[in-house]
């Protein structure tokens, strides 16, 4: 399903140097140090191939921080979309009104849940939607006569956003330091990461350890006052952790067991990244709430979105309370006619087909990398995967410095020459992720791979492995 690359434009070294500087002086970079030079600066798109401003190709094998789903050829079509509305309704809110596009956006979002009676509340992106979905869990809790349940519970090394609200649930002590102390009580329990773990590669008792931690977890906080259990179905910060078969059941008779609500962010795993609507489905399991934004549109607008079950909603509506919650661009008319084509355009492509498809193909590639010295384990699902990096056989990790080197000076620039997009990454064990556009067919999955491998055996000679 790939574009085949065509041959770019050139641009004038003057713009690219005008834009270096103009970067360095008056535009601030977000999760980076503030750059002086040789910045990336992407300038052109066509299917799952980026242009920077020397007319060099990449393929972006990263999806633009998973957001990219449908690559980059699409923009007539959402164009088409937006003009239509821009010249139809260009802004309306949903706060007390509501516009067309929105409603029909609901609809077709709701139909394509894991269960028929889920709700939709817009938001401006992930961070957001993650904030709302916990101001709704509190409005809950508040309507049944429970204000105590104040509570969460989270995992370790887990990514929930930046807003001091969704920072709470962040598992991340680097991102969190120096922020103050965090609004919400989040007691961190474990991710669902095999690798290292004593019982790793016994699925069923993993699991049983993982949930009883859990349990303990909300009985140590007290079970009358812990209003929620948030999880992604893949957890991405870490590299990429898949759960043991019934851990998803598992955390839902918790979740009823004890009264708490249980949330799948699905902001990364969302619309299509591991072959689903919802990764979620796969598990059998129908959240209280879902958090997603990224791939909604496919990165051709800023949107996110909250689902929710009615059941959540229900002593709003029945003491005839007000959600005292909103955001101003939430469900923007436009960037809501953009997200209907995506999923159009997803179904009319085959796009999660197309997922489920190649999906094991390109993790039997990708396991290929484990005959490197520098590859300790390989795990994930769909069109996202990650590869922890080791020193040894005995999987031995890097030091600080030696993480320092190869993934924050080492990779990038390997990978840059290599004409390749990855995300490097330390928030748990050093790891490299790679989550291509689902429009990606098998001949560019394989380059992907091939690739990667020779940029992770230089990286292994470079960290004289």
């Amino acid at each position: 399903m790939s574009t085949p690359p065509s041959t770019p434009s050139s641009t004038p070294l003057t713009t690219h140097d005008a834009l270096q500087v103009g970067a360095r002086d008056h535009l601030v970079q977000h999760f980076a140090k503030q750059q002086g030079s040789d910045l990336l600066v992407l300038e052109r798109g066509e299917g799952p191939y980026v242009y920077d401003t020397r007319g060099t190709q990449y393929i972006d094998a990263l999806s633009s921080l998973f957001c990219s789903q449908l690559g980059y050829s699409y923009g007539e079509e959402f164009a088409e979309a937006a003009t239509r509305q821009l010249t139809t309704l260009a802004f309306n809110t949903n706060w007390n009104t509501a516009h067309p596009a929105s409603i029909e956006l609901a609809e077709m979002i709701s139909d394509r849940a894991p269960a028929d009676d889920y709700k939709v509340m817009f938001t401006g992106g992930g961070s957001e939607s993650v904030e709302s979905a916990w101001k709704m869990v509190r409005e809950h809790f508040d309507a049944l006569g429970q204000p105590q349940r104040v509570k969460a519970i989270a995992r370790r090394t887990a990514y929930h956003g930046v807003t001091l609200g969704a920072l709470s649930f962040t598992g991340v002590p680097g991102f969190k330091s120096g922020f103050g102390t965090a609004p919400i009580e989040v007691s961190h329990v474990s991710s669902t990461n095999a690798f290292r773990a004593p019982d790793g590669d016994d699925p069923a008792a993993f699991c049983a350890r993982l949930l009883a931690e859990v349990e303990d977890a909300i009985l140590a906080a007290g079970a009358d006052e812990v209003a929620l259990i948030i999880a992604e179905p893949v957890q991405n910060a870490g590299g990429c952790f898949v759960p043991p078969p019934g851990y998803w059941q598992g955390l839902r008779a918790l979740a009823d067991k004890y009264g708490t609500l249980l949330m799948a962010d699905e902001v990364i795993t969302g619309f299509g990244r591991i072959g689903e609507w919802f990764a979620v489905a796969r598990e059998g399991v129908a959240p209280d709430l879902i958090s997603v934004a990224k791939g909604i549109t496919s990165a051709y607008a800023p949107m996110g979105a909250v689902l929710v079950r009615s059941h959540v909603l229900e002593p709003l509506v029945d003491q005839g309370k007000v959600y005292r919650h909103g955001i101003t661009f939430g469900g923007h008319p436009v960037s809501a006619a953009i997200a209907r084509r995506n999923i159009e355009i997803f179904e009319r492509d085959g796009v999660l087909e197309n997922v489920r498809t190649l999906a094991g193909p390109l993790g039997e590639k990708v396991a290929t990398l484990l005959d490197l010295p520098i590859v300790g384990d390989v795990r994930g699902a769909g069109f996202f995967w990650a590869m922890e990096l080791v020193k040894d056989d005995e999987a031995t990790r890097f030091e600080k410095e030696e993480r320092d080197e190869l993934l924050r000076a080492f990779l990038p620039r390997r990978l840059r020459e290599a004409g390749l997009i990855a995300r490097c990454d330390d928030r748990g064990d050093a790891v490299l992720q790679i989550a291509p556009p689902l429009i990606s067919d098998e001949a560019l999955l394989e380059e992907i791979v091939s690739r990667l491998r020779d940029v992770l055996a230089d990286a292994g000679e470079h960290m004289k492995l």
